[in-house]
């Protein structure tokens, strides 16, 4: 970590996206909160989640494309302070007939969110180098995790104890704009290198780095899960909102709470992937995060107390870092370069694409099997998850491409 931490740019990189990540906490579970105080309706919740997920699946491989084209760290700034500014209009959503303007707001947000991820995911191999790409996602996962649930908490916090929301969204403004403040000062070059040919069309690009994924069984494998996986567990992001106001009938301040009981876990999980990081496998990783997820999402079907729900939900916390990082890891290794964003896109369009789906069908399923059957469900399709990849992974060998580090 200190070895990292001493590379000039990821040191600027990892304090930004903290600091935007508190942000992104902060606002997420506010949008939730306040579409349930607007209108009491699961369908208008899941709306809201399925607003912020749709840009991923209508333009994430187009997103790619470009990344690929441009200058990440450019990116990146545009993105953040594009962001930075629309979040304020959340600030003039104060009653259920203006719950079309939090939509529409929420979608220009992720999609301009579509270019940011990929663009960080091809550059962080090149600001930290090969040899300590797990090591790297893993502290950015954690830190990513961390801050997210430290917002989901404050948040919380507010709005159990004061009924006016506009701040929350303000103070993500503000988080944004630092962010771009830090990636402005990276000099680590940002561009991906390029055969001098004219490039090509668009959609033959996109067509290339979907061959490339579908060629390599390891990126297979991580696309098959991931898909599966959020097919899942979308419909627990929809469904705990309800299920914790409605079902244990607690306050909204039990929020912060519940996501802070995960920060222990997932800060502990972190630091263990880090230290043990040239030593780990990530595709076993990856399989035995997917399978543990499941098992625990099941468990919640048994709880009847929020501080059950807290011991789950710390279980849970082990299993997320290791997972992401290691996803990340596989992507970048695998993949060269000059197509970076294009398969990162490419994985978020297939996240995105089971979110909305498992979303969108929540609520027609709790109908039927009730809100505690829908956490078996969830559980059991996670599962799944984890025993394809370890069938997809077995025989496959792994590629590691060199990447330049910072000076």
């Amino acid at each position: 970590m200190r070895d990292l931490l001493a590379i000039r740019d990821f040191r600027l990189l990892f304090v930004g996206q903290a600091m935007s990540n508190w942000g992104d906490g902060l606002t997420t579970i506010t949008l939730l909160i306040l579409t349930q105080r607007l209108t009491g309706s699961v369908s208008a919740v899941a709306g809201t989640a399925i607003a912020v997920a749709l840009p991923q699946l209508l333009l994430g491989m187009l997103a790619g494309v470009y990344v690929d084209r441009w200058d990440r760290r450019k990116v990146m700034i545009g993105s953040d302070i594009a962001r930075g500014l629309l979040v304020v209009g959340f600030v003039f959503v104060g009653s259920a007939d203006r719950l079309w303007l939090l939509y529409g707001i929420a979608f220009l947000q992720a999609a301009v969110g579509t270019f940011f991820n990929p663009a960080k995911g091809a550059l962080i191999p090149r600001v930290v180098g090969s040899g300590n790409l797990l090591a790297a996602n893993s502290m950015m996962e954690t830190s990513r995790v961390v801050f997210s649930l430290l917002g989901t908490a404050a948040a919380g916090v507010w709005a159990g104890v004061g009924d006016v929301l506009w701040p929350i969204f303000v103070a993500d403004a503000i988080t944004f704009i630092a962010s771009a403040a830090f990636e402005w000062r990276i000099t680590t070059p940002s561009r991906a290198e390029r055969s001098s040919e004219e490039p090509s069309r668009v959609l033959a690009e996109m067509v290339s780095g979907i061959r490339a994924a579908t060629s390599n069984r390891i990126l297979v494998g991580i696309l098959v899960g991931a898909g599966v996986l959020m097919f899942g567990i979308g419909a627990v992001n929809v469904l705990l909102v309800p299920f914790v106001v409605g079902e244990l009938g607690v306050s909204e301040s039990w929020f912060g709470a519940l996501e802070a009981s995960q920060v222990v876990s997932m800060v502990a999980s972190g630091a263990v992937i880090t230290a043990v990081a040239a030593r780990v496998d990530p595709t076993r990783v990856v399989s035995a995060a997917l399978v543990a997820i499941g098992v625990v999402i099941a468990a919640i079907s048994l709880v009847t107390t929020p501080w059950q729900l807290m011991i789950v939900l710390f279980a849970v916390g082990w299993t997320v870092t290791p997972l992401q990082a290691s996803v990340s890891t596989l992507v970048q290794s695998e993949v060269p370069d000059e197509m970076r964003g294009r398969i990162g896109s490419a994985l978020g369009t297939i996240i995105g694409s089971a979110n909305v789906a498992s979303m969108a069908l929540a609520g027609l399923v709790a109908a039927v099997v009730g809100t505690r059957g829908v956490f078996v469900l969830s559980g059991g399709i996670a599962v799944l998850a984890g025993m394809l990849t370890v069938w997809l992974f077995r025989g496959a060998s792994r590629t590691v491409r060199e990447a330049p580090a910072a000076a």
